[in-house]
């Protein structure tokens, strides 16, 4: 089973405001860009606790993946709000082809060469055998600075306020959150994207996208764009339980 650092603790502001990011997918312009829309919209906002919270997916797909994890370790370490991190899936998947390659080959074809394309590790196209996949493993352990591995290792499996909770991909409906399989709130889709019964809490997650809006439902909202497709990166701006939208395009609401 997929292990998992201890999750986020709860975050008791309920007046606190949330800017709850998406899926960034390597897509380093997009992060830089939509992080000067939410420093301004919190400008606008006036005094006030604020928080960011990410709810993975940083790597894979898009150009920029080694770009984005130091902006998020620099963000950790300066930025003017609380930052909360959650792992994604695909960050589950680099950390176990790094401990194991082979069993976990599937990493590159979900957008793992892309990320090794960013620590300038060219990968040909096709199927690789076992030893060039451990050759592969040991190239990127070489290239990838300590403190990106340590931030990857260091990652969260959910944060929760008052209101909301937050996944990378959802969870299964009708268990409790302390029984919840890691597997599911990395990964589920199915049982998940299907239920309509509102729980206690409304849940905020990525991993599946439709199209370049936000899902916007009673229960759960949906906030990976397909920003590596679509060019556009989502925030959800929380605050009590009203929930508005920053994105790229430049739209809100």
């Amino acid at each position: 089973m997929t292990t998992v650092p201890t999750p986020s603790p709860r975050d008791g502001r309920s007046d606190a405001t949330v800017y709850a990011v998406g899926d960034v997918h390597g897509c380093y312009d997009l992060l830089v860009d939509l992080l000067e829309r939410i420093v301004a919209d919190a400008g606008r906002s006036g005094p006030g606790d604020a928080t960011l919270v990410f709810v993975g997916d940083y790597i894979d797909r898009g150009p920029a993946t080694s770009d984005v994890l130091s902006a998020l370790i620099w963000l950790e370490r300066h930025a003017p709000f609380a930052t909360v991190f959650l792992r994604g899936n695909h960050e589950q998947a680099l950390l176990d082809y790094l401990a194991d390659p082979v069993p976990h080959k599937q990493w590159l074809r979900v957008g793992g060469r892309a990320t090794l394309q960013s620590y300038g590790i060219d990968v040909a196209e096709g199927p690789l055998s076992d030893a060039e996949h451990h050759s592969l493993r040991d190239r990127l352990a070489d290239r990838l600075p300590a403190s990106h591995l340590d931030f990857l290792r260091r990652l969260r499996l959910f944060h929760e306020t008052d209101h909301f909770v937050f996944f990378h991909a959802g969870l299964r409906p009708d268990i409790p959150l302390a029984e919840q399989s890691p597997d599911d709130l990395l990964w589920i889709r199915e049982g998940f994207l299907e239920e309509r019964t509102p729980g206690p809490k409304r849940i905020v997650h990525g991993h599946t996208w439709v199209d370049d809006a936000p899902q916007l439902l009673a229960h759960r909202i949906g906030i990976d764009t397909g920003a590596f497709k679509t060019g556009v990166l989502t925030a959800a701006r929380i605050r009590g339980k009203d929930v508005r939208f920053i994105n790229t395009a430049g739209q809100g609401g």
